[in-house]
């Protein structure tokens, strides 16, 4: 199983960014998938988790109303379209999946390596 992430990047504070996870070996349409970030210094942060075979999707306080987890139909690619990034933002980014599911909880089985966003 194996999930690499991409799209990070540098941006201004307001613009957008979109971070894409591919997940191979692993069967993604009945699994919980969630994005994480992790700043220097500060602990791991659960920002988004949806269940793929149709849930509601959380979202932390912190990005509500501006990040989006989503997947791309029939692929194993899930997505975190982020818009009006603040520098608070800043962060390398990873995705997560289980067959089991944890919300913005660390329990998840499988995770990436991460990107990197950084917003000034």
């Amino acid at each position: 199983v194996q999930l690499v992430e991409s799209g990070g990047g540098s941006v201004q504070a307001g613009g957008s960014l979109r971070l894409s996870c591919i997940a191979s070996g692993f069967t993604v349409s009945r699994a919980c998938v969630a994005w994480f970030r992790q700043a220097p210094g500060k602990q791991r942060e659960g920002v988004a988790a949806v269940y793929i075979g149709g849930g509601v999707p959380y979202y932390a306080n912190s990005v509500k109303g501006r990040f989006t987890i989503s997947r791309a139909n029939a692929k194993s690619t899930l997505y975190l379209q982020m818009n009006s990034l603040e520098p608070e933002d800043t962060a390398t980014y990873c995705c997560a999946a289980d067959l089991l599911c944890y919300g913005l909880g660390t329990g998840y089985k499988y995770w990436g390596q991460g990107t990197q966003v950084t917003v000034s």
